[in-house]
């Protein structure tokens, strides 16, 4: 789907841990830094739909597993990926696109990496059964 980006990760595991790379300013999806937040998801609860007008979304699972569903009312095409360390990717999603994502493991774990600061008066949310999706 234009308007998103799935980038392969570097995990680099050893004995005593792991270290999961999220982002650099380098990297194809990068477009300036607002703040970072963890969200936390219970297993087969759902979150959206939300549509950011100006935040560019960089998402990373470092825990557990979440199926991310993206929605283009412009043309009514669905984009969904799953993401988790063992298929560790940073999915980016431009402005202008409903999103929605669910928990499928005991404990989820996102990290969004905002391209502004979180502004209220710039995304819109509405109810899961606006947008229809079988989950």
């Amino acid at each position: 789907m234009d308007g998103v980006i799935l980038t392969p990760l570097k995990q680099i595991r050893t004995s005593k841990g792991s270290v999961l790379h999220a982002m650099k300013k380098s990297d194809i999806g990068f477009d300036g830094f607002g703040e970072t937040y963890f969200s936390t998801v219970n297993k087969n609860d759902i979150k959206g739909w939300k549509k950011h007008t100006e935040m560019t979304l960089n998402l990373v699972v470092p825990v557990g597993k979440m199926e991310f569903v993206i929605y283009n009312d412009k043309n009514h095409n669905f984009f969904n990926v799953t993401i988790s360390q063992d298929n560790y990717q940073r999915l980016t999603i431009s402005p202008g696109f409903w999103l929605a994502f669910r928990g499928l493991d005991e404990k989820n774990i996102l990290l969004n990496i905002a391209s502004i600061e979180h502004d209220p008066s710039e995304s819109e949310s509405i109810d899961l059964d606006k947008i229809i999706y079988d989950w």
